[in-house]
């Protein structure tokens, strides 16, 4: 959350919008991280960990178009920026998928982005 929040275009479209648990009665735009698995990748020299993170975002909008210019901000933040997560050294930061649809009964926009990370404990 502090890496998206600390993309200026991200705020821009967003606010402050962005939530670890889907919220009860917020209105679009938002952002939700629904999902964050670990598993444990164990190396020769060091423990590492895979990570995939799937972000939820949500636009008020029936526009793909919308909402993507939102998953684009996020793959920009997450995997083209340079992360420094407190005790860990990020060594792989990937965009694996970016699902959208228009919800049928709200008529708003939705993307499911699909993150991976591989991080290895800090020297």
């Amino acid at each position: 959350l502090a890496a998206l929040g600390a993309d200026a275009q991200l705020t821009a479209l967003l606010g402050t919008a962005m939530y670890d648990a889907p919220p009860r009665g917020a209105t679009p735009p938002y952002l939700v991280i629904a999902r964050h698995d670990l598993v444990l990748r164990d190396g020769d020299a060091a423990p590492g960990y895979e990570h995939r993170v799937i972000i939820h975002l949500w636009h008020p909008d029936p526009s793909r178009k919308a909402v993507l210019a939102m998953a684009e901000r996020v793959t920009a933040a997450l995997v083209d920026a340079a992360l420094a997560p407190a005790g860990l050294f990020v060594t792989t930061q990937l965009h694996q998928r970016t699902d959208t649809a228009i919800d049928l009964d709200t008529g708003q926009a939705r993307a499911a982005l699909t993150l991976g990370f591989f991080t290895e404990p800090a020297a």
